[in-house]
């Protein structure tokens, strides 16, 4: 019989403060809506921007931490350390990449 558990992650243990971040954010996104809305002036909106944009950058560090204290960590326990750090620097490629 199979078991339907929620498996553990990285994040676990911060998950709450994980959403409060990402609600939080969430927020900055619909003010910029909102400045767009009311045609608020250009610089303004693009500093918004680059404030959400640093703030979900942390996010992101937040859970590259994780995934490698707790995924990495497990994954090289299993003998699969080379294809954990395969996709790990795949993520941190893909999160460098920008515009």
């Amino acid at each position: 019989m199979a078991t339907s558990e929620t498996p553990t992650r990285g994040y676990t243990a911060t998950k709450d403060q994980l959403q409060t971040r990402l609600a939080r954010i969430e927020g900055q996104v619909r003010g910029i809506d909102r400045m767009v809305e009311e045609d608020r002036y250009c610089i303004d909106i693009l500093t918004q921007i680059s404030a959400v944009q640093a703030a979900l950058d942390k996010v992101a560090l937040g859970l590259l931490d994780g995934h490698v204290r707790h995924c990495v960590a497990e994954g090289a326990e299993e003998g699969k350390a080379d294809v954990m750090s395969t996709e790990l620097m795949a993520a941190v490629g893909r999160l460098m990449r920008r515009g």
